[in-house]
Parts: structure tokens; C-alpha cells; sequence
């Protein structure tokens, strides 16, 4: 049995590292809806977090270069590749879910003759719908998420739902580990808090989507006590504000948050 565990709560473990140019555009970007914003609000906008006209610019060119961004006029917009990580983004902070009524997703693959990196393709959109590998091939979630399973997925797996033996409490803290990931949210809590300077705080909020992106979002009667997940949550919102505030009526669009998604806060 694989288990999808959290990072530790350490400096490296919280994702606590600094962010380079590329990595501020892209979080101001997958934090602004509509994601795109002219050259000159980006100027003024990454000037808090240390970034200069001239590495803004360099790096918005290797953006646009490597398929990051797209460029209208003076205006730069995410491309296709990452509004779908901005969806996912978005799912994060504000997942969707339903009553729970004892039944758990399961996904069997049965695909065969795939090759390395269409494996590992393959378990990251299933860890994407938070699911958890309970043995090699076999996925399994508690179907409290209101949404669909993708059409795509039944190509290589059969699906269904299933109410396992295990009692449920048990399996998933077997499946996601939830006090270590309850540990490391406490910690994002106080680092995000402590931070003062822009630069700290974008990088503390890039970790905190980070760290969200790895919820299972868990029914409640499966959650250890006092679980942290909608104060990180609140914290994230309490931060988007901010940010919205700060882009002002100049912004496009303004950001709503920030923080890089699945790769994280790096160039």
C-alpha cells in the first residue's frame, strides 16, 4: 500500500523556499480571474516582492518562450496548460463536496503495456481527484466530492463505488496520513501569520496552496480533531484580499490569491 503523505512541517517540508521572478508572475496570475494583467501593472506589482523592471521582463520573455504565458499587445494572460492548473488551483482552495453516505470512489486500472512516464501520468490525475492508492492499481476515496470522475479515466480503469470492510476512520488514516498533513498545516498557520515583508508572505501563501492542493478533503466523521483545513482555508481567503487590494482598480482582473499549484513557488 502507497500512502499519499504530506510533506513534513519543516523549512523544506512547507514549501517555505524563496520564490525567483517567474515564480511571482505565475502566482499573481493563477491568483487573478481573469488571469491576465498589462506589462505596467505587473511592473508595479512585483516591485514589493524584490523583482526589477528589467528581470521582469527577461523573465515574462522566457515565459512566453516555454509556453507559460501568452502575449497580447502589453498584456500577458496564462496559456491553456496553466488555466487548467488555475482550475485546479481554484478546486483547492474551495473544494466542492456533498453529504457523505458511507460510499467510497474506487478506480481499478486496467490498462496495460503503458510505458514510465504514461504511469506516472496517470497516478498524478488520479492523485489530482484526491484519490489514494490502496494497493498497486487500485484507487479509493470516500465519495463525499461533488464531482464527476473524467470520461477519459474509463479508458484505462473501471470505476465504481464500494464500501470497504476496513472500517473507514481506520483506512483513511492508513491512505493520507491526516495528522501529518494536520501538522504541517499548523505550521503554514504560524509561518503565513509571522510574515510581514510581501516577498515572506507571497512565499509562505505559495506553500499554503501547495500544502491544499494535498488535502484529501475528507468527510468530517473521518477527520482527526481540530482539523486545520478551513483555517488554512480562511487564512489563504484573508491573503487573497489582500492582494486584490493591493493590485487596486489599475489591475485587470485582479489577483484573487496566489501560490504556484502543483509545482510550486520555484523558477
Amino acid at each position: 500500500m502507497r500512502m499519499n503523505l504530506p510533506a513534513e512541517p519543516d523549512e523544506a517540508g512547507t514549501g517555505l523556499r524563496p520564490l525567483s521572478a517567474r515564480s511571482v508572475v505565475l502566482s499573481l496570475l493563477l491568483g487573478a480571474h481573469p488571469p491576465r494583467l498589462p506589462v505596467k501593472d505587473l511592473v508595479r506589482l512585483v516591485e514589493p516582492f524584490g523583482v526589477g523592471g528589467s528581470t521582469l521582463r527577461a523573465a515574462l520573455s522566457r515565459m512566453v518562450a516555454a509556453g507559460d504565458l501568452r502575449r497580447t499587445d502589453a498584456v500577458y494572460e496564462l496559456s491553456d496548460r496553466l488555466l487548467a492548473r488555475q482550475r485546479r488551483q481554484d478546486d483547492a482552495v474551495h473544494p466542492s463536496t456533498r453529504a457523505w453516505n458511507g460510499d467510497w470512489e474506487m478506480v481499478v486500472v486496467t490498462a496495460t503495456g503503458r510505458g514510465p512516464a504514461e504511469r506516472a501520468e496517470l497516478r498524478a490525475r488520479l492523485t489530482a481527484l484526491r484519490l489514494a492508492e490502496l494497493r498497486e492499481g487500485v484507487w479509493l476515496r470516500p465519495a463525499n466530492l461533488d464531482r464527476p470522475l473524467p470520461d477519459e479515466l474509463r479508458r484505462v480503469a473501471l470505476t465504481g463505488t464500494t464500501r470497504p470492510d476496513e472500517p473507514a476512520h481506520d483506512l483513511a488514516a492508513r491512505l493520507w496520513a491526516p495528522d501529518a498533513w494536520a501538522a504541517a498545516a499548523r505550521t503554514l498557520l504560524t509561518r503565513s501569520a509571522e510574515s510581514r515583508r510581501p516577498a515572506d508572505r507571497l512565499t509562505a501563501f505559495a506553500a499554503v496552496v501547495r500544502h491544499l492542493l494535498t488535502d484529501p478533503v475528507l468527510p468530517a466523521a473521518l477527520l482527526p480533531a481540530d482539523w486545520p483545513g478551513d483555517a488554512l482555508r480562511a487564512a489563504y481567503s484573508t491573503y487573497q484580499h489582500e492582494l486584490a487590494t493591493a493590485a487596486g482598480p489599475r489591475g485587470n482582473g485582479g489577483p484573487r490569491g496566489s501560490g504556484e499549484g502543483l509545482r510550486g513557488g520555484t523558477g
